[in-house]
């Protein structure tokens, strides 16, 4: 996969060597899609050139289109790119493997013990960390994306429409595009499209190879769905839970957080599978653990199944939901990247949808820009708000809520990755150790 001059400007990649550098992304890969996005460019794009920065951002473009976790379809997309079905499958399955061990443990700790001092005060110096990398990461990524006056209003606008007036994802990237377009079209090279760049001479996909990718797709992910049904029938746990979260795979568009607000309020709201100050246990132990912030739903299904076994002991019900809920998440992924991705291939050669998915890059920054401030704010402050004044949403925060620990070790944290040139894993390990010393000691 890797004879295109615009993949890469190395030697290809065995399977192998890629195998390793997917374990290490995988480990470390904390502070929800920004963050896991940033790992990735950092590991493939920076230090192994192993795929050029266009073709990673047209990537993650077309990812970030799609319904579910985008930053676990980037990693698809990236294997499939280097090295077909089986480096999308490695490249996908090894990035969300830490997160389904990582949350499965938590969760038998959480519901057997319903303390987790120590797990806070292990991941307490971690968020702080992840601050510091995906403000790195965004700086960069805007250094590169944003080449000029247009996309760096772009990047604005869409940071200001998400952040204050809530505008639905959707919206942003369909307005950012339209805008590509028309300043292609009236603008000349106000969206650079590279017009030296070669064709990548991509050939249009077979129908009926598509037809196999779907056919196989769809039975693997809803064929646990249909066995449920047709053994435990509709009423069943198991059948409710498989069955809300396939279809909140195709319904949830805008990346991880939109995910996660549909889910939270069906979840706690309409079905009581769990409690609000629950839910936010969980989501802080999907933020806190490698792997995509989406791997929450796996605690979502645990608990629901625990506190509703259904004749089964409560642990293995537990069990059962949250791997039921983590193959209807993420299966789709696959299917997604492994369907989509050669067409998104082909758009590389129309330079007017390359203006469109340029100027979508541009909103990307803004949306990642987005993710890092809320993260932060989540993060510093004990205590959030906001302030509605017509259709604007004003976030607020208590000064006095501000954790200056928190505040100390994303200093740290930034200066070791930018002045001393740290390793990440380096990086995380020193601040999760900082941090774990101090939250016990504070909360002694």
């Amino acid at each position: 996969m890797c004879d295109d001059p615009d993949v890469n400007d190395r030697p290809s990649p065995s399977l192998g060597e890629a195998l390793r550098v997917w374990v290490y992304v995988a480990l470390n890969s904390f502070g929800g899609p920004a963050g896991q996005i940033a790992v990735m460019h950092r590991e493939l794009v920076e230090r192994r050139r192993w795929v050029a920065e266009k073709r990673f951002l047209h990537a993650l473009n077309f990812s970030m289109l799609l319904p579910g976790p985008e930053a676990h379809q980037l990693a698809v997309y990236i294997g499939w790119l280097l090295h077909g079905v089986r480096g999308g499958l490695v490249a996908g399955t090894l990035f969300v493997l830490p997160g389904v061990v990582a949350i499965m443990a938590l969760s038998i700790l959480y519901a057997g013990f319903q303390d987790t001092t120590f797990v806070q005060a292990l991941f307490y110096g971690i968020k702080p960390a992840v601050i510091a990398v995906v403000g790195v990461a965004t700086t960069a990524l805007a250094r590169r994306a944003l080449g000029g006056r247009l996309t760096a209003a772009i990047a604005l606008g869409a940071f200001v429409a998400i952040f204050f007036f809530e505008i639905l994802f959707p919206l942003v990237i369909a307005a950012a595009a339209l805008l590509g377009l028309v300043a292609h079209r009236f603008g000349g090279t106000a969206i650079a499209t590279d017009p030296a760049a070669p064709a990548n001479g991509s050939r249009r996909p077979a129908l009926r190879g598509s037809l196999a990718v779907l056919v196989v797709g769809l039975g693997l992910w809803l064929g646990p769905v249909a066995i449920l049904l047709a053994a435990l029938g509709p009423t069943d746990i198991l059948t409710q839970l498989g069955g809300f979260f396939a279809g909140a795979a195709v319904v949830t568009f805008g990346g991880a957080y939109a995910v996660l607000t549909f889910v939270g309020q069906q979840a706690v709201e309409a079905y009581g599978w769990l409690t609000a100050s629950q839910m936010l246990d969980g989501l802080g132990m999907a933020e806190s653990t490698p792997g995509p912030l989406i791997m929450v739903v796996q605690f979502v299904g645990f608990m629901a199944a625990f506190g509703q076994p259904d004749g089964l002991q409560p642990m293995a019900a537990g069990f059962v939901a949250g791997m039921l809920v983590s193959w209807v998440t993420f299966v789709p992924s696959f299917l997604w990247i492994f369907l989509g991705a050669p067409y998104a291939e082909l758009l590389r050669e129309k330079r007017q949808l390359t203006a469109a998915l340029n100027a979508i890059t541009a909103a990307v920054v803004g949306v990642i820009a987005n993710l890092a401030l809320w993260f932060a704010l989540q993060t510093l402050f004990a205590v959030t708000g906001e302030v509605r004044v017509g259709p604007l949403r004003l976030p607020t925060v208590d000064a006095a809520s501000l954790d200056p620990i928190a505040l100390a070790l994303v200093v740290a944290a930034w200066s070791a990755l930018v002045r001393l040139r740290w390793p990440l894993l380096l990086t995380l390990a020193a601040s999760a150790g900082l941090g774990f010393v101090a939250y016990l000691a504070t909360a002694g």
